[in-house]
This record gives structure tokens, C-alpha cells and sequence, in this order.
């Protein structure tokens, strides 16, 4: 395994602080960097080296082989069913019948999936299940659609096989989807992922400790096909479109990446992941960057933080502007309605 030295946290910068009577209550340290097509370092704030588990934010290069490999077009995929296959959705329950259509496409059901079952992320969605007395399958996780991409590149692979016997056990490292996968990673970030720690992500497959300097070089040549083989190249243009042009199926109703790229559309492509991950492609500025939060913390600080960064590089126009000024300076209130303080991106970076 690769080693590196771990850098005390308290070394970070602080890229998010909540504030609450006039004073900042708490900091949120972190790592981002800021990448170019080329390997060039734009910005780097704490240890870029470090290796971290990028989870969910890198479901984009995740899904490169579902394109590449032919399937989704033998197979008809929509831009709405491409879109989820990159998706950390809610769980909506047009998310669920997007990603049942994929698996009806491939011939399977959701019997197919193994990502697990649970309730949906969305509030909304959760209240009308429980009204009507349903249960949560595979397709209300919030990972179902990569898993649908997954099954969908696995039809092809199976070849005139057995389809079924052919996907059992598609998460396991040795699988040929799963290696698929995984090469498709290792060829995007330029990261040898046979030395690098293993883990297993929350969906079931392997996730692999990958520096956010690496991360963010893969997400420069998602922006802009640079240093990508051709067959990446034209899958990772053709998953940014389609997610442009469905930015709902990524994350769901009122979630920050949805919100995102549904104002801004193929200027942004951003992707959270656990545990305070995110990632994005700027491809107009052929940028990528790759951030990690040191406590975890991505239902508050991270989102903050990435709204900053994209304002920050971005050119906008004042109503864009005044959009995402909303996601890097989020107002704080109690169950009274009444504003108690400000999460907010640290000024040191903006």
C-alpha cells in the first residue's frame, strides 16, 4: 500500500465556519485542490497527497465503461437514465422508475440490484410510502442507478451468457463489471489503485483511497476529454450532457447538485460524495477540483464550501451570482423561523 503520513488535522485550513451571535461558533477544516487538464496544480489548500476515499463523488468516471463499452446505446439509454447511473439521488419516486426502466431495458428486475434496500433520502418520498403502506426496495437507494448502469454494462459483458448467473456477485472486486470499473478509475485519476487501500463503500462495491490531487486531475479530463482515451473522452461528454439536460435525476428535489446544474447546466458538473466529498468539472475553465472535509461534515459544510470555489473561478452574471451566494452563505434558523446564525465558506479561500 502506498504510505503517506497523515497531516495533523488542526494543519487545514478552516473552509467553512457557522456563526451565531455575532461570532463564529464552529470551523470546518479541509483539503481541496484545483487542477488542470495537464496535471498543473491551480490551487492546493492542505494535504492534496493524502489518499482519501472519494465514495460517491466519483460516480461519473464509475459509469465511463457503461458508455464506452457500447451498452447504452444498444441498450437506448435516455439522458434521464444516463444521468442516474451518476446520481446519489433521493429516492423519489421518479428516480425509482427511471432506474426500474434501465433494468427493464437489460431484460432483469430490481431483483438484479445489489446495493441494498432503504428508505428514501427525500422527506417527501418517505411520507408517501409510509401512506401508503409500501416498504423501500433496491430502487429507492440512493445508489440505484449506478447499480442499474452497472447491471446494464454487465448485459453486454455477459455476451450470449446466462445473464442472471452472469451478474450475481457484480459488486466483488474480481467481477468483470467491477473491473471494468475500476480500471476506468485508475485510468482517469492516474492513481495505481492495486497499491492503494480498499474499502467497501455503502452501496457495496469497493471504494479505493485516491489522493484529491488525482481526483481532481480525473475531474479536468471529464471537463475536457484531455488526457482521457478516446472512448472515455466521447462516454464523459456524453454523461455531462445528459446530466445537463436532467439534473434532477442526479440528486432530487431541492438537493445542491440538482439545484446547481439546473442554473448553471454544462457550466458545472459537481457530484457529492460521503463523508464530506465533492468533486467537480469546470469545463469552460478546463478545471477539476476535488475537496474533502476533515470531520465529515457534507450535509453542511461541504456544499458551502464548493459554492464558494464556483464562485470564486466562475465568471457569472449578477443573478447567478446572487444564486449561488445563497448555497456559500446559508442562513441559519431555529424551529421558530427565527435566523440564528450562517454557515458559510471562509473568506481565506473565496
Amino acid at each position: 500500500m502506498q504510505a503517506h503520513t497523515q497531516s495533523p488535522l488542526n494543519t487545514h485550513p478552516v473552509l467553512a465556519e457557522a456563526t451565531r451571535g455575532g461570532i463564529v461558533e464552529s470551523f470546518h477544516r479541509g483539503a481541496l485542490a484545483i487542477v488542470d487538464a495537464d496535471g498543473a496544480v491551480h490551487t492546493a489548500l492542505g494535504d492534496v497527497e493524502r489518499p482519501i476515499f472519494p465514495r460517491s463523488a466519483v460516480k461519473v468516471l464509475q459509469a465511463l465503461p457503461l458508455v464506452e463499452s457500447g451498452a447504452a446505446d444498444r441498450l437506448g439509454l435516455t439522458d434521464e437514465e444516463l444521468a442516474i447511473a451518476c446520481a446519489s439521488h433521493g429516492g423519489e419516486e421518479r428516480h425509482a422508475r427511471t432506474a426500474a426502466a434501465m433494468l427493464a431495458k437489460a431484460g432483469v428486475d430490481v431483483n438484479a440490484l445489489e446495493c441494498g434496500a432503504h428508505w428514501p433520502y427525500n422527506d417527501a418520498a418517505i411520507k408517501a410510502m409510509a401512506a401508503a403502506g409500501t416498504q423501500p426496495t433496491a430502487l429507492n437507494n440512493n445508489c440505484s442507478g449506478k447499480h442499474s448502469g452497472f447491471v446494464c454494462l454487465g448485459c453486454m459483458l455477459a455476451d450470449g451468457r446466462d445473464v442472471a448467473g452472469f451478474l450475481r456477485g457484480y459488486v466483488k472486486p474480481e467481477h468483470p463489471v467491477m473491473r471494468e470499473v475500476t480500471a476506468a478509475l485508475q485510468d482517469s485519476t492516474g492513481f495505481d489503485l492495486a497499491t492503494a487501500a480498499r474499502g467497501t463503500d455503502g452501496c457495496s462495491i469497493p471504494t479505493y483511497a485516491i489522493p484529491l490531487r488525482h481526483l481532481a486531475h480525473a475531474f479536468a479530463r471529464v471537463a475536457t476529454g484531455v488526457g482521457l482515451r478516446d472512448g472515455h473522452a466521447r462516454a464523459a461528454r456524453r454523461l455531462r450532457e445528459a446530466v445537463a439536460r436532467a439534473p434532477y435525476m442526479v440528486a432530487g428535489t431541492g438537493r445542491f447538485d440538482t439545484r446547481v446544474m439546473e442554473r448553471l447546466g454544462e457550466r458545472v458538473f459537481c457530484k457529492v460524495g460521503a463523508e464530506g466529498v465533492y468533486c467537480a468539472a469546470l469545463p469552460e475553465l478546463g478545471l477539476g477540483v476535488a475537496l474533502k472535509m476533515d470531520d465529515g461534515n457534507t450535509a453542511r459544510a461541504c456544499e458551502v464550501v464548493m459554492a464558494g470555489i464556483i464562485e470564486a473561478l466562475l465568471p457569472l452574471n449578477d443573478g447567478d451570482a446572487a444564486f449561488m451566494r445563497t448555497l456559500s452563505e446559508v442562513s441559519m434558523k431555529n424551529w421558530n423561523g427565527i435566523k440564528v446564525g450562517m454557515l458559510r465558506a471562509a473568506a481565506s479561500f473565496r
